[in-house]
């Protein structure tokens, strides 16, 4: 498969701040690409530069082989799509949606036809004679996806498209972006700072930190194997054991990561480790439990956190138990 972008080594300042800094990436064709990361981190900046918005400061951004440096906006093969959706209050939805073919001259009753054809895909029949403040917030999103894909762009760029909308049209959201993804075959970047919108739509994650990309995998390998610190933090909640606990979990001489999840709750006799309940928090699906293990570490205090199942039995605050874990749900890091 080729690739759709590249990034050799690019590096953009602001002054002294390095917003991005000496990234190099490559991005499959056909590929649904996710950028995650807190504000700051560089993921925005990484999507204005494949926009030519912004320009690098050093190295070469490539779309489909072709080095991007004397290429302006318009002349790229992509489009975005911005968290404020930006469309034209004063238009209708199908001038909204045909602006694009508008802008090249393209005759009026063919763009038409075309925005009603991307209407359609969208599932927005019907919709055309309608302004976007008569829209909710999911459909105005996807009026401003149809705008953005109306010039048949071979990269599609979202900008955390998806902020503005409420927790459950943000989930529905989301199934319809991969799916559409899917229908159309063309290549999604998604910029976002949450983690359940990169880990659940996304083929690939590329985790930012600092202007540096922090790691690069699939979904699973992103949460299971996190590479740093940093990444187990982030995405998801871990527990963080330091190399002397992490050799008492059975890894040597590491910092380690061990989910919440990977942990079960056992009695104290003959366990492992064991340790007493200082926390329990009701979430729902189940219950986050903290367990001080400090006898393994001395004098340094130690918090374990354990997620009971909404069907399992959560122990009493200061009650002795144990902890049972498999060996492969303890994964060492880098220290960074």
């Amino acid at each position: 498969m080729s690739a759709a972008v590249q990034f050799d080594h690019v590096s953009r300042h602001f002054g002294g701040v390095k917003a991005v800094d000496d990234v190099s990436l490559t991005i499959a064709e056909g590929e649904f690409f996710a950028m995650l990361g807190p504000s700051g981190s560089g993921k925005t900046t990484c999507l204005r530069l494949i926009s030519g918005f912004e320009k690098p400061t050093t190295g070469v951004v490539r779309i489909f082989g072709e080095d991007m440096g004397a290429v302006p906006p318009n002349q790229r093969q992509v489009n975005t799509v911005f968290q404020d959706y930006a469309l034209f209050p004063h238009m209708n939805v199908r001038d909204n949606v045909g602006y694009g073919l508008m802008v090249r001259g393209v005759d009026r009753r063919t763009r038409l036809a075309e925005a009603e054809r991307l209407l359609a895909l969208v599932h927005l029949d019907g919709f055309g004679d309608r302004k976007p403040a008569q829209l909710s917030g999911g459909q105005r999103q996807r009026v401003a996806l149809a705008r953005a894909l109306i010039n048949k762009p071979r990269v599609l760029l979202l900008d955390e498209p998806l902020g503005a909308l409420d927790l459950k049209l943000r989930e529905a959201m989301q199934d319809e972006l991969k799916k559409l993804q899917r229908e159309l075959g063309i290549t999604f970047v998604f910029v976002t700072h949450d983690q359940g919108e990169a880990l659940s739509m996304a083929d690939r994650v590329a985790v930012f930190s600092q202007g540096k990309i922090a790691q690069v995998g699939s979904a699973t390998e992103i949460y299971a194997r996190p590479a740093t610190r940093f990444v187990a933090d982030f995405v998801g909640s871990s527990n963080i054991l330091a190399p002397d606990l992490a050799r008492t979990f059975g890894v040597a001489g590491a910092l380690a990561s061990l989910r919440p999840e990977a942990l079960r709750i056992i009695p104290a006799e003959g366990a492992r480790i064991t340790g007493r309940v200082t926390g329990a928090r009701y979430l729902g699906a189940g219950t986050r439990v903290t367990i001080a293990v400090n006898e393994y570490l001395g004098k340094e205090e130690a918090e374990i956190a354990v997620l009971v199942p909404a069907a399992g039995k959560v122990p009493g605050i200061g009650a002795v138990v144990g902890l049972d874990w498999d060996a492969d749900a303890v994964h060492p890091m880098e220290a960074a």
